[in-house]
């Protein structure tokens, strides 16, 4: 059943709806918004729903009620395997996604739905990276996960793959989107990793359960990589490349495009490269993705991750209250955020770079995570260049 608790026969609806052949996210959605309902479709006789803008046989198709039958083994095989389905209409679907101009008419989940409220980040890239790109989307996935951003990719093979390992290794948060069924693992060697975020993390897909990864499918899916994010960063991608077209979705959604810099004699850096020429962000370091996030998201962030959030009148962050709930806010890290406080001057800027250096016994994603927090409570203020203050 989906997020909203909704019966077996409103699932069932939903699932023959979106088993109609040839009725696609662009027309189903529209349609459902208007009847409200899914069951109001099937109501339909075939000529109301030719004059709602459908084909003769797609139309035809609903009124027969034919897709019925399929409707009943998925539901069936998705209670075999602990699968759910999340509507178009259902309160958990995620606000910015909706927000699109061809939503999908609902999701296949499996794992935490909860992440579907959290502050999401689309990481993608090249399937054959280099070791640079390996070990730059290491470092970035991990310092972004254990900040509280929640990274989300297709889980490919390469810099996907990638992502996703690096989250989980950190005790991060990971929504893997496939272009297949969620029960068709693609590639074959990434099942221990599906496994694995399913558990802790969140499957998700539009398509059927058996449906097969068919070439056509992975630009669709991408559009929800990026359409559930706040914005997508991209790491070693050729110029005609899948990652490519991602970022060209992102730009049409309103999202943030974030770029990895490469090796400008590799063909792999050719497409962020290029990205970053026409405006895309140049990422060097996590602070990089988290300066630009809105209040709202890393008020959301904060919120998510249980810690104490306290605004005067104005919507600000009160310094004193953050002062005194300093060891409640960031628990084992506190030590970590004394250091950085007992480091960085009021008036005299220092670079992160120079600050990681005097903070000793800590790696570069605690540092940025904890000056995230201690920036959430107004005790830190950073300055362009990637240069910090303390806050008097």
């Amino acid at each position: 059943m989906s997020a909203l608790a909704t019966s077996a026969e409103e699932d069932l609806h939903w699932l023959a709806l979106r088993l109609v052949p040839g009725l696609g996210a662009r027309k189903s959605v529209p349609l459902v918004e208007k009847l409200r309902s899914p069951q109001a479709v099937f109501r339909c006789s075939r000529s109301q729903l030719e004059a709602a803008g459908l084909s003769g046989s797609v139309a035809q198709t609903i009124a027969s009620g034919c897709t019925f039958e399929d409707a009943v083994d998925q539901q069936q095989r998705m209670k075999e395997q602990g699968v759910t389905i999340l509507p178009f209409l259902d309160p958990l679907f995620p606000r910015r996604l909706r927000e699109l101009y061809d939503p999908p008419l609902l999701l296949f989940t499996r794992g935490r739905l909860e992440l579907l409220n959290t502050v999401m980040l689309g990481v993608v890239g090249t399937r054959r990276p280099t070791q640079y790109g390996v070990a730059a989307t290491e470092r970035l996935a991990s310092e972004l996960a254990a900040a509280g951003l929640t990274i989300v990719s297709g889980m490919a093979r390469g810099i996907d793959t990638v992502a996703h390992k690096a989250a989980l290794k950190v005790g991060g948060n990971t929504i893997a989107v496939f272009g297949c069924g969620i029960d068709v693992v693609y590639p074959a060697e990434n099942r221990a990793l599906a496994a694995e975020i399913s558990s802790k993390g969140l499957l998700l897909s539009e398509y059927p359960l058996g449906a097969p990864g068919h070439p056509q499918n992975f630009p669709v899916r991408n559009r929800i990589i990026s359409g559930v994010s706040i914005g997508v960063l991209i790491s070693e991608a050729a110029q005609y490349s899948g990652s490519a077209i991602t970022a060209q979705l992102a730009l049409e959604q309103g999202r943030d495009v974030f770029a990895i810099p490469g090796n400008i004699t590799s063909k792999t850096s050719w497409g962020t490269n290029l990205l970053i020429k026409q405006g895309a962000k140049l990422v060097q370091s996590a602070e990089d993705v988290l300066s630009d996030l809105a209040p709202e998201d890393r008020r959301d962030i904060f919120r998510q991750k249980g810690l104490p959030l306290e605004e005067d009148a104005g919507g600000h962050l009160s310094t004193g209250q953050a002062q005194k709930n300093l060891k409640d806010t960031l628990g084992p890290n506190t030590a970590v955020g004394l250091s950085i406080l007992k480091v960085l001057q009021i008036e005299q800027p220092i670079h992160i770079d120079e600050l990681m250096e005097k903070v000793p016994d800590c790696s570069s994603s605690e540092v940025i995570a904890v000056l995230f927090e201690l920036e959430l409570l107004a005790l830190v203020r950073q300055l362009p260049g990637k240069n910090f203050v303390k806050v008097w």
